[in-house]
């Protein structure tokens, strides 16, 4: 494992742990959640590209595209939840209050 793969795995574990211990605001976690996701796209792209198979070169791109709409989803989640609550906290959302 060179120092590349490693630094994007470390890079994953600091979203996940962003994730994990900072859970006051939505717009943070869905950054964290981002953060992750882009980790993960810049693995599979290193590694498709160092085997140099063609069968796995169109994956980072599919991976990418969810990453997009994951994105576009939580953003609208966040503007829904800002209007209907008024905050952006995600300790006074409850999910059987919405």
């Amino acid at each position: 494992m060179g120092p590349t793969h490693l630094s994007f795995m470390l890079t994953f574990v600091l979203g996940f742990l962003g994730l994990a211990f900072n859970r006051k605001y939505l717009l943070s976690a869905l950054l964290c959640l981002e953060m992750m996701m882009l980790s993960i796209y810049m693995n599979m792209t290193m590694w498709s590209y160092q085997t140099g198979s063609n069968i796995f070169s169109s994956t980072p791109m599919i991976l990418l595209a969810f990453s997009a709409c994951e994105a576009s989803a939580g953003l609208a989640l966040l503007v829904a939840t800002t209007r209907t609550h008024g905050t952006v906290y995600l300790n006074n959302l409850n999910i059987l209050k919405c």
